[in-house]
């Protein structure tokens, strides 16, 4: 594989600096609450940033920061399918790419597409195509490009909306928005939208039953999920409960996404006539 003798990479592995703090100055998370000031067992989600048609050269584009995970999406098409033998005539074709940047989680990573990459574009894929009208694009592709610029959990939660708000910045024809909203259950209680040390393990109770992580795609005006994913071990109750936790969640999430997509079109919108 050629390589790109221009590019100026960065050290192999890079360590952060809060790993040099002393104990006496890191944070310590209570039992009861959470580190950024939300209450466990609540659908409080993290303060919500979005804005549409920040890259001129894609068709649509969406930026996303909650907290400190920080989400870009491209969306281009629908164009014509480069595989001939892949065209169908009824329907058009949804392509999901999802990277992390190397720089964007705790340990550097590389260039090339990773396992859990590949596994979050099937799971984007599936979560975004029951919204998007695909039957109004025969013979056609489109492709939604995700990178992560800064990974402080509940990434594939937020890939979801990124990716569904550059959609209909695209002009896409949707049925609906799609919404995304991540739970990490931690016993008896749960932690709506998890950092990345509430998601990773480290801050959660040493009970050992319901232990896992859940991850809803919403379509809130038809009040229907496109997605879901769970990992861990929780019981039937425990799941159905947490998952009407991130239907709130998403709920919560929408006049945000509606704000950002309004502002996106008055700003498309031609000047008003003399």
């Amino acid at each position: 594989m050629p390589v790109d003798t221009k590019r100026v990479r960065g050290p192999d592995e890079s360590q952060s600096p809060l790993i040099f703090l002393p104990k006496s100055a890191q944070k310590v998370v209570p039992k009861e609450g959470r580190e950024d000031g939300r209450q466990r067992g609540q659908t409080d989600v993290r303060p919500v940033f979005a804005r549409c048609g920040l890259v001129s050269q894609a068709k649509g584009s969406a930026y996303i920061e909650a907290g400190n995970t920080k989400l870009m999406c491209s969306v281009y098409g629908p164009r014509e399918i480069e595989r001939k033998d892949e065209t169908d005539m009824k329907s058009g074709r949804l392509f999901c790419d999802f990277r992390f940047a190397p720089f964007s989680c705790q340990k550097r990573g590389a260039w090339i597409q990773g396992s859990e990459e590949k596994d979050f574009s099937l799971a984007l894929l599936e979560s975004l195509r029951p919204g998007v009208c695909l039957h109004k694009y025969p013979r056609s592709q489109i492709e939604v490009n995700v990178m992560v610029l800064e990974n402080d959990g509940s990434v594939l939660a937020h890939a979801v909306t990124c990716a569904s708000l550059a959609l209909a910045d695209a002009g896409i024809e949707m049925y609906d928005l799609v919404l995304g909203c991540s739970l990490r259950q931690d016993g008896a209680t749960y932690l709506i939208d998890p950092t990345f040390p509430e998601e990773s393990g480290s801050c959660v109770a040493d009970n050992a039953e319901n232990q896992g992580s859940v991850t809803v795609a919403l379509l809130p005006s038809l009040n229907q999920v496109s997605g879901l994913q769970s990992d861990g071990e929780m019981g039937e109750e425990t799941l159905v409960d947490a998952v009407r936790a991130c239907i709130e969640g998403c709920h919560k999430l929408y006049p945000v996404v509606q704000q950002a997509l309004i502002k996106s079109v008055r700003r498309k919108a031609p000047p008003p006539e003399n």
